[in-house]
């Protein structure tokens, strides 16, 4: 049996598929415009990799903002289910699950089948969000994705405490004007984001295992920094964080083909 995810996110959009409980692979591209461009895009790519056609398939879930719109998929998810059960499915201890998004960030539990028992969003501002660190890092000047290498160079990390997006950006360019320590302001960065997240997890009420997810997971001054808070180790999956939704999309693709379901599947 052969199931797919597709997962279409703000900043970029993922896909995995599954035979027979075993992760064939994983694909992950830069989201565009519209979401059906990015899902076949992705898609497009995986399957070109792993020789497979679009009407092999036997059953395919979407998640993520643009998952109703992708009409390859025969069904559609949250991708709060989907990082759950996908969290689950790789590292089976897992009960907690910290999902840093491009738009949102989410905290939440599970059993242990993977089935969401609560979470915690952040619903008020972009603040603990990976679209809110692209932002801010260029106001400093850098890519997004030097923000976790440059933090760890850091020997003062300055507090940004404003709470909001703007105000911190503007704090961030005033700092570079006055010729402050770019890794100390990119420590500052990280902390800042991880702080917002941590009070979804506090409010959650974490329990071990803890994992994290998401493109925000590759930023390891965030992820550090939230160890050491909640102090304990997270998992570390056996794949990259940015594809566990797809992937948990794929696995829910199995367990719906093995309740029977009569589907066809759907083709390009």
């Amino acid at each position: 049996m052969l199931t797919a995810g597709c997962d279409v996110g703000a900043l970029t959009t993922k896909a995995a598929v599954i035979k027979d409980d075993v992760l064939l692979g994983t694909a992950v591209v830069r989201s565009r415009a519209k979401a059906v461009q990015s899902a076949f895009d992705v898609m497009d790519r995986l399957l070109a990799r792993l020789g497979l056609s679009y009407e092999q398939i036997d059953f395919c879930v979407s998640t993520g903002y643009g998952r109703s719109l992708i009409p390859f998929a025969h069904s559609n998810m949250s991708e709060i289910s989907c990082h759950g059960r996908g969290a689950n499915w790789l590292v089976p201890s897992v009960r907690t699950i910290i999902d840093g998004g491009g738009q949102d960030c989410k905290a939440l539990r599970v059993d242990k089948h993977g089935t969401l028992v609560d979470f915690r969003m952040n619903v008020k501002c972009a603040a603990g969000t990976g679209r809110a660190l692209e932002m801010m890092a260029e106001s400093l000047g850098v890519d997004v994705s030097r923000l976790g290498p440059l933090s760890q160079e850091a020997r003062d990390p300055i507090v940004l405490n404003k709470l909001c997006c703007i105000l911190t950006q503007i704090d961030i360019k005033r700092l570079v004007l006055e010729g402050r320590n770019r890794a100390d302001i990119a420590a500052g960065i990280n902390e800042s984001a991880a702080r917002y997240i941590l009070q979804l997890v506090r409010g959650l009420g974490p329990r071990n295992d803890i994992a994290m997810t998401g493109g925000m997971a590759k930023n390891e001054g965030v992820f550090k920094y939230l160890e050491r808070e909640l102090e304990t180790e997270f998992v570390k999956f056996p794949v990259e964080p940015d594809v566990i939704g797809a992937v948990g999309a794929a696995v829910l693709a199995a367990d719906e083909s093995r309740r029977n379901w009569s589907v066809l599947p759907r083709g390009r």
